[in-house]
Order: C-alpha cells, then sequence, then structure tokens
C-alpha cells in the first residue's frame, strides 16, 4: 500500500508538471507571443547538465629562475608561510601565488625552521618575499607563531608550503569575513592534486577525535559548495584577523610541534563567540602529508595521537557539548531547523523583485540560525546567480547531483522541518510529494504575488475573453494549493483580504518585499531624466512601457523635451524593443548594477496598468531615495500616501502632469524623496521582515 501511495504521488508530480507546463504555454502565447513562450518552454525542457571532473592549477615543474611576488608594503593580509626543507615544494607554493596574484594587497612571510637543505639561498633570490630563519628548528607551531609575529596585514593568513593556492583563493577567502561579518576564522575548501577533496572543514567529536567533511569526494558536490559553519578547519589554510590571533595568544605552545593546534585555535575562536567557517570558493591543492608524512605512529605525525589528549583535558567542557561518534553513519552537516527553499528558477536579484526578495527572506532565515536549502524545480546550476547563494550559506542542489524532485525528495526530505514553495504551479507539483517524503515539516506556500488577480487584471486592460478564461482557471488551481498549505504567504495586506473572501478557512500571512536601504543618494540638483525597471518576462511590465511611451512620454517631452527615458530589463520582446526609435526613448537590457540609475535618474515612473503583489520597482527607488510617479494599481498595498511619499496618476495626461510637476520642483521632490525612503524601512525592509520570518516560518517567537 505504501509503495503505490509512494508511486502515486510520483505519478501526480509527473502529470501536474506536463498540465500545468501546457497551460502555462497557451496563456503566455496571448500574453508573450511565440517566440518568448518558445524560449521558456526550450530552457524548461533543457536537459540537466552532465558531471563534470574539477580541475585543478598545478604549475609546470621546471629549472628555478628568480621570480618575482607583487607583494605590498601596506599589506591587508600577511600570508605566513612555514618550512622545514622541502624546497621544491615551497617554490610550488610561490609560483602559484605569483602566476595569479591576488587583489587584495598581500605579503609573504616564509618562515624557514631551521630547513637542512638550501631552502634559504634558494629563497633569497625571489623578489618581494619576506624571508625570516629561526635559529633552530622548534616545529611548526613555533615557526607560525614568529611569523604571526613579523605580519603586518589586518589578517593573518596561514598556508602549509605544500600546497599550491588556486587562482582566486585569498579574496574568497577573506571576502568571508566581509559577507558574514561575525566569522572569527575562515578556510579553504582543500583539494587532493588529482582534483578529489580532501577536506571541506571539519566535524570535532565528544571524545576529540575528528572528521574530515567530504573527505575524496566531490569538490562540486552541493553539500560540500557552500560556506558552512565548521569547528575546525585544517591549518594547511586558514584565515584570521590578527588581533584575534594576538588576543587568543596565537597557537597553543602545549601542542608543540605541531597537530590540533588548527582545532585548539577555532575552539578559542567559538568560546569569544565567533564563528569558524569553510569558504569553499577559496581552493588550495593540499599535497597532505609531504612534510610530516601520514603514519601516525612515528615520526612527527605521531604528535597528532598525544595531542588529542591534550586538547581533550583543555576543552573538557566544550566537548561535552558536540555530537558522539557513531561510525556507523555518516555525521550530521545540517545545522539548526532545516528549511527547504523551492522556487521555479534559481533567484536572480540583477533581474527582478522576486528574486530580491526570496534571496533576502534566504538571509534572515541564515541569521536565525536556520539551515536553508535550496532547490529551483529546473534543477540547473545557473553560474554566478547559484553561486552567489552558496556564498550566503544556502546549500544549493542542482543537477546532476539532484536527481528529478520525487527521487531527490525520497532521499533528502525526511529530516526537514518547513519547506517554503514558491509560485502555485511549482507548489501544486510539489505539495503531494512533499506530504510523503515530509510528513513531519510545515509546507508554506508563498504566492510571491496572486497569479490569478494579475491575470484577471490583465484580462480587464485588454478586453480578452480568453484572457479572463485563463485567469479563472488560475485561479481555481491557486486557491487548492492555498487550501492544501499549512500557510500561505502574500506580499500585502489587499491580497490577504481577497483569500480571505476566496479562501476563508486558510491561514494567511504577509510578508512583503524585503529590501537594503541604499540611502538617499545623489541629490535633486545632480540627478537628469526618468528611469523604469522591470524585467520583460512580466507581462504587466511589456504592457507599461509601451503604454508610457506611446500615450505618456509625448505629452512629457512636449513641455520637456530635453529629458530622456531609459528603460531597464532583461528579455525584451519585440513589442518593447520597438520603441528604441521612439525621441527620447533609451533600450538598456538587462543592467546587473543599477546603482548609477538609481543614483542618476531624477525619477522613477511606474505606469503599471495591471499586475498584483508589492512593486519591487517602487521600492527599489525609493530605498535610494528616488521619488516615484505610479498608477493605483503600482502603489495597491505599499502603504504609500498621493502627494506624501508618490505621486499617483492613471490617465496619460494626468501622468505626464506629474512627471513635469514632481520633475521641477525640488522641495516637492526632498519630501517624496525623504518620505518614500522612510516607507520602505518602516514596511519592506530586513527589520521590518525578521518578525514575519521567525513567527510565521520558523515558528519562533516574535
Amino acid at each position: 500500500m505504501a509503495v503505490t501511495q509512494a508511486r502515486w504521488a510520483d505519478l501526480r508530480f509527473y502529470v501536474s508538471r506536463l498540465l500545468g507546463l501546457v497551460r502555462r504555454a497557451r496563456t503566455s502565447l496571448r500574453t508573450r507571443g511565440l517566440r518568448a513562450t518558445f524560449e521558456r518552454i526550450a530552457a524548461h525542457l533543457r536537459p540537466a547538465p552532465a558531471a563534470a571532473r574539477a580541475s585543478v592549477y598545478l604549475p609546470a615543474p621546471a629549472p628555478f629562475t628568480p621570480f618575482t611576488l607583487p607583494s605590498s608594503d601596506a599589506p591587508v593580509a600577511s600570508i605566513v608561510v612555514p618550512v622545514y626543507g622541502q624546497i621544491a615544494h615551497t617554490l610550488t607554493c610561490l609560483r602559484a601565488i605569483a602566476a595569479h596574484p591576488p587583489r587584495t594587497a598581500f605579503e609573504v612571510v616564509v618562515v624557514d625552521d631551521g630547513s637542512p637543505d638550501d631552502t634559504a639561498r634558494v629563497l633569497a633570490n625571489v623578489e618581494g618575499l619576506r624571508f625570516h630563519r629561526r635559529a633552530a628548528n622548534g616545529g611548526f607551531i613555533a615557526a607560525c607563531n614568529d611569523g604571526a609575529a613579523l605580519a603586518r596585514g589586518e589578517y593573518v593568513v596561514f598556508l602549509n608550503n605544500d600546497t599550491v593556492p588556486q587562482p582566486g583563493w585569498l579574496d574568497e577567502l577573506l571576502g568571508t569575513f566581509a559577507t558574514h561579518p561575525d566569522t572569527g576564522l575562515v578556510g579553504a575548501q582543500l583539494l587532493y592534486p588529482d582534483g578529489r577533496l580532501q577536506e571541506c572543514g571539519g566535524i570535532v567529536f565528544s571524545d576529540a577525535s575528528a572528521w574530515n567533511v567530504g573527505r575524496f569526494g566531490d569538490p562540486s558536490d552541493p553539500r560540500y559548495s557552500y560556506v558552512r559553519e565548521v569547528d575546525y578547519c585544517s591549518g594547511a589554510a586558514i584565515a584570521i584577523r590578527r588581533a584575534l590571533f594576538e588576543e587568543i595568544g596565537g597557537f597553543d605552545a602545549r601542542y608543540a610541534p605541531a597537530y590540533y593546534e588548527d582545532t585548539d585555535l577555532a575552539f578559542a575562536v567559538r568560546e569569544r563567540g565567533l564563528k569558524v567557517r569553510v569558504q569553499p570558493f577559496a581552493k588550495v591543492v593540499h599535497v597532505e602529508g609531504a612534510t610530516a608524512g601520514t603514519d601516525e605512529t612515528r615520526g612527527a605525525k605521531a604528535y597528532q595521537v598525544r595531542n588529542r589528549g591534550v586538547f581533550a583535558a583543555k576543552w573538557s567542557q566544550a566537548l561535552q557539548r558536540q555530537p558522539k561518534r557513531d561510525d556507523s553513519t555518516p555525521p550530521q552537516l545540517a545545522r539548526g531547523t532545516a528549511v527547504l527553499v523551492v522556487d521555479a528558477l534559481t533567484p536572480d536579484p540583477t533581474r527582478d523583485s522576486g528574486s530580491v526578495r526570496l534571496v533576502n527572506i534566504m538571509r534572515l532565515l541564515l541569521r536565525e540560525g536556520a539551515h536553508v536549502t535550496f532547490l529551483a524545480a529546473n534543477r540547473r546550476h545557473d553560474g554566478v546567480s547559484t553561486q552567489a547563494l552558496q556564498r550566503l550559506g544556502v546549500e544549493v542542489w542542482f543537477a546532476p547531483h539532484a536527481g528529478r524532485p520525487p527521487v531527490w525528495l525520497k532521499q533528502h526530505a525526511k529530516a526537514l522541518d518547513v519547506a517554503l514553495v514558491c509560485r502555485h504551479y511549482v507548489a501544486r507539483e510539489f505539495l503531494p510529494l512533499l506530504r510523503r517524503h515530509a510528513p513531519r515539516a510545515r509546507v508554506l506556500f508563498d504566492t510571491v504575488d496572486l497569479h490569478y488577480l494579475r491575470e484577471r487584471r490583465g484580462a480587464l486592460v485588454t478586453g480578452d475573453p480568453a484572457l479572463a478564461r485563463a485567469a479563472e482557471a488560475t485561479r481555481q488551481l491557486e486557491l487548492q494549493v492555498v487550501r492544501g498549505s499549512d500557510v500561505t504567504l502574500v506580499v500585502s495586506e489587499a491580497e490577504r483580504r481577497v483569500l480571505a473572501d476566496d479562501a476563508p478557512g486558510a491561514r494567511v500571512e504577509v510578508l512583503s518585499n524585503v529590501h537594503e536601504l541604499g540611502g538617499r543618494g545623489r541629490p535633486y540638483a545632480e540627478r537628469r531624466g526618468l528611469v523604469f525597471v522591470g524585467g520583460f518576462r512580466h507581462p504587466p511590465n511589456v504592457d507599461a512601457v509601451a503604454w508610457f511611451v506611446r500615450d505618456v512620454f509625448p505629452l512629457i517631452r512636449r513641455v520637456r523635451p530635453d529629458l530622456e527615458f531609459h528603460c531597464i530589463g532583461s528579455d525584451a520582446p519585440p513589442a518593447v524593443l520597438a520603441l528604441a526609435g521612439c525621441d527620447g526613448v533609451t533600450l538598456h537590457g538587462h543592467v546587473p548594477d543599477l546603482s548609477p540609475f538609481m543614483d542618476g535618474a531624477r525619477i522613477a515612473v511606474a505606469p503599471l496598468r495591471f499586475g498584483a503583489g508589492v512593486k519591487g520597482k517602487v521600492n527599489l527607488s525609493m530605498a535610494h531615495g528616488q521619488p516615484v510617479v505610479a498608477t493605483s494599481c503600482t502603489v495597491e498595498g505599499m502603504h504609500l500616501r498621493d502627494g506624501e511619499d508618490v505621486l499617483v496618476a492613471d490617465d496619460p495626461q494626468a501622468f505626464a502632469d506629474a512627471v513635469l510637476r514632481l520633475y521641477g520642483d525640488e522641495a516637492l521632490w526632498n519630501r517624496l524623496a525623504a518620505n518614500g525612503l522612510d516607507n520602505v524601512a518602516r514596511h519592506f525592509s530586513m527589520d521590518a521582515a525578521r518578525g514575519v520570518v521567525r513567527q510565521v516560518i520558523l515558528g519562533l517567537p516574535g
């Protein structure tokens, strides 16, 4: 019986996906046209990529010739390389740094721990290197502490000489401190020379033994590809603020000559309330055991066994909070409430406001200590967008590592506490699977906006009966998902009122757009022109720009022929591209960095004639101190007052008059800029959303 139910849930997924694709394609043909619809279907059906073996950079062997390290006299980072013999390894490490120098200002401090070979003579021919030779061999810990004492950078980076840093490693490593300000220590992802994973952080068990996360695995495996809290990182490649290292007292000499000093340092960092993280985008090849070997029964490696006891005695209280070792099952990597987020595509905040909202919701979940996993329904690795989530600390699954949703959920969903599924056509596919494979998880349906409300309004504007019938079909499907979910999220009180009538028994909560405040930006006198921002895969934006350029902008240009209109948005259809020939109109397409337009344009226009939800384009501009002229539909549910926070107009002449009035009235412009920014802070900021995320998604006290 259970097998039959599982197969039925899987079958429902595939049937729902097929029928949903057909239905959305029919609607898209009427609203977007043949070309845009074909491109959307092709992207949806594109096969998942095959697995690719990781490639590593290794300098080609060559006889020694002098070379230069492009070091700085005012370094941000001091790379400390302790050496004892093994000059060939040392040169390979230094050549790798010289061949692909970091953008961050750095210095390299090599500490020679009494090498018996010609290390000192050879390294004298490497320019830009600070070289320090110890009077006698004291071991790894003594050499590292000596190097840190010589460091001039804000950060000390300890790097074994038997490593090959990969391009970009240092910038990624140090970037972790900016992205995650509570980081005290960060380590690199260590690779074997053949590209296999050696370590992506480590776990310490209650008996003081340790486990290297991902050993011998695939470095691109989603479990090892995101910034993550760990118990410790191997000292082969770690970074720490120099002031913190000095405050701790450096590496503890009781572990001399070596082993467990890196684990001890990590525990000292955590004792101070800071986090230890691993940065998988900082990749370093490590020839494990090149100096000390791998045999724990003799040589320097034998200190690893002895120092485990030293560590256990020093940190006995902290170890009581560590997990017990169970060699029968792999240790649990996730920490905190397990939240799965599912959307149709990987969010890209440079393209649409829905992505800005979803990414910021995930950021808030991470700040509350949740373990966030993201799965796109198309299972694609979307390059920069996927990597951006991974850098934030989101575990992102994609093909070929992620099988089709029925398979993936069967493997991974049992441990979920919460599932947040976006858009009704995605939720409709996933709901039966989640109920089957994640029986204890609360399922939240995030509408993003009420699709049927937007479609119904679009049908009214165009007078198209077929669109009206499609909107009613969407209504039935969307309400079915609302009734089947534990909680439904909408973005405005207006939409909550709609669902109070259409789905009276459902629990509906408001979690609106979430923005970071950009500040007031440049003053009135330094700004010129008008701007519109919006992706053109969204039919209301196509209609809005066409209406504005056709019916409104000529009225504005009659009075102010100098005004320019900047239209920004990806995936422009022919109807929008045709507007490029109109006087004063510039189509910019996709613009990854909107800052010049947020700071440089005097007014943002939002002339939408239909739609639903809260308009991110309005909040985006207001968050940067840029006043907005909009239609009534655009500002619905946004707590905005006409004449105080925004100017509202719905017919062409009134809209043109509002733009001209605001463009020429500095006092009005300043009032709207200040009030709009305040409105975003009160209703649409990270602080405004935090309570809803805690209470509604995570079920925590407010």
